[in-house]
């Protein structure tokens, strides 16, 4: 029939055999040789160069913020990283050279910097972008430098937005507050004569402040003399608002550490300057105690750059940068063998502590208390030396320690953190919790367990760490304590979180908590949250 006629086709069909199951046998399909790609790429179909998008690789690197160790490893182990990329500014860099200096044009202290100084920069770090981006994340993770930060003062406080922006309350008898009065308050309050300058770090004293700028100038308001009693017949000068440190207007500067007696300062490219307490010779010149003209460190740290400073009672801390990794040198007063060398006796140039190496502790951050010291090393561990009163080293006792020892109780604790206070240590570890130990007068270490002695304040001192489970309420992550450094003044604390909630607790008679307490209250025993966002 015809398909045309019916309008149904024929369907032909072929016979096909039958064949039992057990017969059919699947076609092996084709196997193919494994071979390594590497950065250069071939003609094979797939492959894909990395030579062939060095742009996009680049991009990659920088973006993803590697680790300085990170890019060089990728040089060590593949030669397409280690040789010249022909990217501008310097066609001979590598792609991990330039990917770490664009990292280091991220930063706000890099980028003002001529040519001139950058290239002066590599060199002192060792000759290497690598190293010089090592050295100002270093910086910015012991200061925490253009983050949110807090400083406890003596009887003033001190909180610096993510922004810039200064917020103070306490005590303000030396017009330490910034506000243009010597009247003290609790409420935090903006320092508004500071707006359109961001700062980028605080350090504080008893009756002054100095602030940083993110352009490396110096402000500073409160008692214009050093030390903590009055300097001179008719008392020390009163500055209530911020004014330009104009001695240090030649040097940027990036922190401050203000310490009994003397005030130091680290310039970006890891130069430290002090001025005043220079009798006899201490802190490597002689000068006075109203001396205000800067005087670079000598000796050992010439040709060595700083990435943090730390100040205590009389002496002065330095966290060296060296390619080969970093080390803490110490100078000032002796006393209670809080400098670190195993005797009691001063140092007036800076002197490497030795002790790190025995004990193969790699620092990463340096904490100076009034009469004792803390390191946190690479690896988590904790160091502590010093005059150990009331426990404030955590080895369990009140003995004095002449070279840096590990605190053995936090052992399982892998620490991030560290901050000293007057006889008082705090330890944040990597999950946010913290651990203190020493002094709990004024209910300064968060602990809420002491007894009253009848003084009004006397609360149970910690000879070894403890977990400050006060501080869960927060129910996220602390990044930075700050405690009161200061042998004169009833201490207070303030714990940072993640987000930038502000818990403070110890002392506020004079309002430095930033809380408003209750009648006849002079202190706070738990954290409380501070009314002011420094996200």
């Amino acid at each position: 029939m015809d398909v045309t006629t019916s309008g149904t086709p024929t369907i032909q069909y072929h016979n096909i055999p039958d064949q039992p199951n057990t017969a059919i046998v699947a076609t092996p399909l084709p196997t193919f040789e494994r071979q390594r790609r590497h950065c250069f790429g071939d003609s094979s179909p797939g492959e894909f160069p990395l030579s062939a998008n060095p742009s996009v690789l680049l991009h990659v690197l920088t973006t993803c913020n590697l680790d300085p160790q990170d890019l060089a490893n990728l040089e060590a182990t593949c030669s397409f990283f280690r040789q010249p990329a022909n990217f501008t500014p310097d066609f001979s860099l590598s792609l991990s050279e330039i990917a770490a200096l664009d990292m280091c044009q991220m930063r706000a202290i890099f980028q003002p910097m001529t040519i001139e100084q950058k290239q002066e920069l590599k060199q002192i770090c060792g000759g290497s972008w690598k190293l010089v981006l090592r050295f100002l994340l270093a910086g910015e993770a012991c200061s925490r430098r253009e983050k949110s930060q807090a400083v406890a003062g003596p009887g003033h406080s001190i909180a610096v937005t993510s922004k810039g922006v200064v917020y103070s309350f306490g005590s303000n008898n030396s017009g330490q507050l910034g506000h243009g009065t010597t009247e003290e308050q609790w409420r935090p309050c903006p320092i508004r004569s500071l707006q359109g300058i961001r700062i980028i770090q605080a350090a504080v004293g008893a009756g002054r402040t100095m602030l940083i700028s993110d352009s490396g100038q110096v402000y500073a308001f409160g008692k214009d003399s050093f030390g903590e009693a009055d300097v001179g017949a008719q008392g020390p000068k009163i500055v209530t608002t911020p004014i330009l440190v104009e001695s240090l207007k030649d040097i940027f500067v990036v922190q401050a550490a203000i310490g009994n007696f003397f005030t130091a300062v680290l310039s970006r490219e890891g130069r430290v300057y002090t001025f005043s307490w220079g009798s006899d010779g201490r802190l490597c010149h002689h000068s006075d105690l109203n001396d205000k003209q800067p005087h670079p460190l000598l000796g050992a740290l010439e040709h060595i750059p700083v990435v943090q400073i730390a100040a205590g009672y009389c002496y002065l801390l330095c966290l060296a940068f060296q390619p080969s990794g970093m080390s803490v040198y110490s100078v000032g007063c002796g006393l209670g063998g809080k400098l670190g060398h195993g005797s009691r006796t001063d140092e007036k140039h800076p002197r490497l502590i030795e002790q790190f190496q025995s004990l193969n502790l790699q620092p990463m951050a340096v904490a100076a208390g009034a009469w004792h010291a803390a390191v946190v090393g690479q690896d988590g561990r904790v160091c502590t030396w010093g005059w150990g009163r009331y426990g404030c080293l955590g080895h369990g006792n009140e003995d004095y320690e002449s070279v840096p020892k590990v605190v053995e109780a936090l052992s399982n604790v892998k620490a991030v953190h560290i901050a000293t206070g007057d006889y008082t240590t705090f330890v944040v570890s990597d999950n946010g919790d913290v651990y203190s130990f020493g002094c709990g007068e004024s209910s300064s270490l968060g602990h809420n367990t002491g007894n009253d002695d009848g003084q009004g304040n006397g609360h149970s001192n910690v000879l070894s760490p403890e977990l400050v489970t006060s501080l869960k309420q927060a129910n996220e992550r602390v990044v930075q304590i700050s405690p009161t450094n200061s042998i004169y003044w009833n201490a207070h604390t303030f714990a940072l979180t993640e987000s930038g909630k502000l818990y403070a607790f110890g002392a506020g008679d004079k309002g430095q908590l930033g809380i408003e307490l209750a009648a006849n209250q002079t202190e706070s025993e738990k954290p409380e949250r501070v009314d002011v966002d420094i996200s």
